[in-house]
């Protein structure tokens, strides 16, 4: 017999998702608060189903126990035409900073993301003041929703991004085909296969975000920006000693 969860998630068997091991997967030094995920949407349409996807990931996160939080695209600036300072380019980066893992969930337009999801993504730069990585070692998960027939077109360009701000992308993802026959009336996503691939990649998102948070300084520690480093310190004592 199929045991439901609750209300918000009418969908989900929770018998077959047990809770995370927790403590098979953190690491000794672990913050010990839970998971933050930032979960971006590309689409500013009322009825946005990559919205729409992005919400389901969130109740099933969050049932896992992790706390989120939602990016509104809405109103945020092209990179080049306005200010770093931007209320919604601020609240983007405090967001990006708070997080420890990332959902990106995109329509596929014309064959490939939405500008509105490359948007978000742009502003978010490899490095702030004081040489801060707001992505570098945080996991992320891409999904993405079409039209039309099933593609992999915007969460292979996603993968590309995400390694390119040098994320740890789980090697799960989600393509919802026709997603406008999938989302029901009230918004949700009924059982079926698209949506237990949802649960798989949030799963999976989970257990990569407990192994790595705590570990990300030494997982991505680079030999090449070490050398650097030892490159800028004897310059500057060079320059004291002469």
């Amino acid at each position: 017999m199929k045991m439901k969860v609750t209300e918000a998630l009418p969908a989900l068997q929770a018998d077959q998702l047990p809770l995370i091991d927790v403590e098979a997967l953190k690491a000794p030094d672990d913050p010990g608060h839970k998971p933050r995920i930032l979960l971006l949407y590309g689409s500013l349409r009322e009825a946005s189903y990559s919205r729409k996807a992005a919400v389901e990931a969130a109740q099933i996160l969050e049932y896992l126990g992790c706390e989120t939080r939602m990016f509104d695209p809405k109103g945020l600036p092209l990179p080049d035409a306005e200010d770093p300072d931007h209320p919604k380019v601020a609240e983007l980066r405090e967001l990006a900073m708070w997080s420890e893992g990332m959902v990106w969930s995109s329509p596929e337009r014309h064959g490939a993301m939405t500008g509105v999801m490359k948007c978000q993504i742009d502003w978010l730069p490899l490095s702030l003041q004081g040489g801060i990585r707001p992505t570098q070692g945080k996991t992320l998960a891409v999904m993405q929703v079409s039209g039309g027939s099933q593609s992999f077109n915007a969460v292979n360009q996603m993968r590309i991004l995400g390694r390119w701000m040098r994320m740890v992308t789980i090697p799960n993802q989600s393509s919802i085909p026709k997603a406008w026959l999938e989302f029901k009336g009230d918004g949700r996503l009924p059982e079926g296969p698209f949506y237990a691939r949802i649960v798989d990649v949030m799963e999976e998102l989970v257990k990569f975000t407990w192994m790595v948070r705590g570990r990300a300084n030494y997982l991505v520690d680079r030999y090449s920006e070490r050398v650097e480093s030892a490159a800028e310190v004897h310059k500057r004592v060079s320059k004291k000693g002469g």
